[in-house]
């Protein structure tokens, strides 16, 4: 029987990564070994969503000051500092980083630190050192890209966004997905200019049609300016260090910085999988079956690399999944039906389920939708609207979706998440006793459908 230095080396640091190494060395014994060229943490908690998370929180504070007058508060002077934002951010990136290698330590994990390449079946190189193990576990990530196109050195990604020294007065964000929406609404609310450019006639495709049209709307309404149908062509940079972007919308525009928020490709390259035989997809992605195995008996991979569903939660479900598959002794697939997400845009953006247009491309369906000024902007006077929505199965009355834009949308839809995964019905929902008043009381209180529509969706 072959003797290895490990049972399991992990490449990758990140939620996922970590997840599956302290499950497998804590509750399964394994030695396990992970390997980390940056800091440990991965795209989530040090360079997306965490940190993201807390420059919303920062920005949103500017609609707080805004609402205050209306509730009889008097705030002078009050201004931001964009610089003590990102330092206070930092500060506590590396208090959750030294909380993971903590974790890792205390599972009693080993950290390589370097980059890892695959070998062979069983041997994974960390910057010229070779190690050995029975399994591999790929988890390596996404990482932004960016289009060839002139002048494109001049512009960043969301991993540079949010590090920027100052804050750019003027800022083009190109793309429209969520992590456009979400830091077009960042830089607009701490008081930049902001235009979002976008290929496609509206932002956010794939989401529900009327999740998407509310929430441009919302945008629009606070300030920022949605270029459709548009393209960027090329980039120069001026003497002042200031940006002419030339555009295919007959356009030019002028910014401070540019932002490219364009799409995330998995971070295979010079990871030595072609060379050991493991399939990708090919776009870059690992191919994997329902267990997260590779086409390698002894590889396995799970996370963003393999592009299946991008969500943090969704990597760390893998993580444990794989660990009990491989050491466990408990084949385990990953359910993906149904799984909640949110947009942490302005207003943030909750969903669960599937849309209206993939609900009736399935079934018979009613639909139900609500549209209001939440409570709180009644006496601030700002102009803002919520907007929810259910789709319901016309055939078992079962809820096959939930979706918001408005306040707290994401902690609402999370506990509606549950009730869909359980298969609830309309009934139960009408049946259910709202809070009043909240907004979320809603989603229990809509009794008429919308006509069906007499068009065809667009989705």
């Amino acid at each position: 029987m072959a003797t290895y230095d490990y049972d399991l080396i992990t490449l990758g640091a990140g939620s996922g990564g970590v997840r599956a190494s302290r499950v497998a060395a804590s509750q399964y014994g394994a030695r396990v070994a992970i390997v980390e060229s940056t800091r440990v943490g991965g795209t989530c908690v040090m360079r997306g969503c965490v940190p993201k998370k807390l420059l919303i929180y920062g920005a949103h504070v500017s609609e707080e000051l805004e609402d205050a007058t209306g509730y009889g508060w008097t705030i002078d002077g009050a201004r931001h500092d964009w610089s003590a934002l990102i330092a206070n951010k930092n500060t506590e990136l590396e208090r959750l980083e030294s909380v993971y290698h903590r974790l890792l330590r205390d599972a009693g994990v080993t950290l390589l630190e370097g980059r890892g390449r695959i070998v062979d079946p069983h041997t994974v190189e960390v910057d010229g050192k070779t190690v050995t193990a029975g399994h591999i576990l790929i988890a390596v990530g996404g990482w932004p890209t960016l289009p060839d196109i002139p002048g494109i050195e001049h512009a960043i990604t969301s991993n540079e966004a949010l590090d920027l020294p100052a804050r750019p007065d003027r800022i083009v964000v190109v793309g429209g997905g969520y992590i456009a929406v979400e830091f077009a609404g960042i830089f607009n609310a701490l008081g930049s200019r902001v235009t979002e450019v976008i290929r496609a006639g509206q932002i956010l495709r794939g989401f529900d049609e009327d999740v998407r049209a509310t929430l441009a709307t919302e945008m629009e309404k606070k300030g920022i300016r949605i270029r459709r149908e548009c393209q960027i062509r090329s980039i120069e940079k001026r003497p002042d260090g200031s940006l002419s972007l030339l555009s295919d919308c007959d356009e030019e525009m002028e910014a401070d910085a540019v932002m490219y928020a364009t799409g995330r490709a998995p971070n295979t390259a010079n990871l030595g999988l072609e060379e050991v035989g493991v399939e990708t997809a090919p776009g870059g992605a690992v191919v994997v079956d329902p267990y997260s195995r590779t086409s390698v008996e002894s590889i396995s991979a799970i996370g963003d690399v393999t592009d299946r569903v991008n969500l943090t939660p969704v990597a760390i479900k893998e993580g444990m999944a794989f660990a009990a598959s491989v050491f466990g002794g408990t084949p385990t697939p990953v359910d993906y039906g149904a799984i909640p997400s949110a947009v942490f845009s302005q207003p943030p953006i909750g969903t669960v389920g599937l849309t209206e247009g993939q609900a009736r491309d399935k079934e018979p369906v009613d639909v139900y939708i609500s549209r209001f000024r939440p409570m709180k902007v009644t006496l601030s006077g700002r102009d803002e609207r919520t907007m929810m929505k259910l789709i319901v199965s016309r055939g078992t009355d079962r809820v096959l979706g939930a979706h918001m834009v408005g306040a707290d949308a994401p902690e609402i839809i999370q506990g509606l998440g549950i009730a869909i995964k359980a298969g609830a019905t309309k009934a139960h929902f009408d049946a259910t006793v709202g809070i009043h008043p909240t907004a979320a009381e809603e989603f229990v209180t809509m009794r008429e459908p919308v006509p069906d529509p007499s068009f065809e969706h667009t989705e």
